[in-house]
């Protein structure tokens, strides 16, 4: 059945955008190093996107880890982003203007250098339109591994496959970076958290990026990484490592329910 608005119109709504979270990272943070007269003209600045989902898991994070400040929250799926989140606010993330920027994600490319862009469209002649679908479409996993599916990565990799090796080193590094870099962000790390289809599920991602992290106090339970089981909340971490480390399954209706909820309250609905 199709419903129409004007069928009730005393019926409210409400949008829950997935920049929103985001609005409140630091101008330093936000701000392209681009002529004032673009930015200014155009609103050229990093957005950010997945809010409601990191929104939604560094709140519960806070919970599970009580006293935790400085969370970094990791959604790894098809499009992958991080957060940085001091006391519930958003102050850096990965992705920016558009989805694209960022972690190396299923199909699109994520950061790469915008001269090596302007080489392609100016030296070899590719479309703007091509350069875009390539990047969006046929690019990150799928490019380097032929095949977007992380677990076929992860499986081509442990059977010894050039192509899915170099797709998982290369995904990792990236994502190991971007977890530094959030952390530097925050001034600290006190909570790692791992969400999205990948994160969720991947140990062997969430074991790559976290071996590169123990400077920073991240230390993974094998054991518990490995573990199996009920898409519930949960610690991987080692106990008493500095860093508490979870997987908390991305819960983006909760978010959107709760936010719906706060507007109608504040409405006096």
């Amino acid at each position: 059945m199709r419903l129409y608005w004007s069928e009730l119109p005393g019926l409210p709504g409400v949008a829950c955008f997935d920049t929103a979270f985001h609005a409140t990272i630091p101008a330093a943070a936000a701000t392209y190093a681009l002529p004032r007269e673009w930015r200014q003209r155009w609103a050229l600045r990093r957005y950010g996107f997945h809010g409601l989902s990191h929104a939604y898991c560094s709140r519960r994070a806070a919970e599970l880890a009580e006293g935790a400040d400085r969370i970094v929250t990791c959604h790894l799926g098809a499009g992958a982003s991080l957060a940085a989140v001091l006391r519930g606010v958003s102050m850096d993330t990965t992705m920016g203007f558009t989805p694209l920027e960022g972690l190396v994600m299923a199909t699109r490319s994520g950061s790469v250098d915008p001269g090596l862009v302007l080489w392609l469209e100016e030296h070899a002649g590719v479309p703007p339109a091509e350069l875009a679908a390539a990047l969006e479409h046929r690019s990150g996993l799928l490019g380097l591994a032929g095949t977007a599916d992380m677990r076929k990565v992860v499986a081509g990799a442990a059977a010894g496959g050039h192509d899915a090796r170099l797709a998982l080193d290369v995904y990792t590094h990236r994502l190991r970076a971007g977890i530094a870099a959030m952390a530097a962000a925050l001034g600290g790390l006190d909570v790692l958290v791992f969400t999205g289809g990948v994160g969720e599920n991947s140990p062997a991602v969430r074991s790559a990026a976290a071996a590169g992290l123990g400077f920073l106090g991240v230390r993974l339970d094998a054991g518990r990484n490995a573990a199996d089981g009920p898409a519930v909340d949960r610690a991987i971490g080692e106990p008493g490592a500095p860093v508490a480390s979870f997987v908390i399954p991305a819960r983006e209706d909760i978010e959107i329910a709760r936010q719906v909820r706060a507007v109608l309250a504040a409405d006096g609905r």
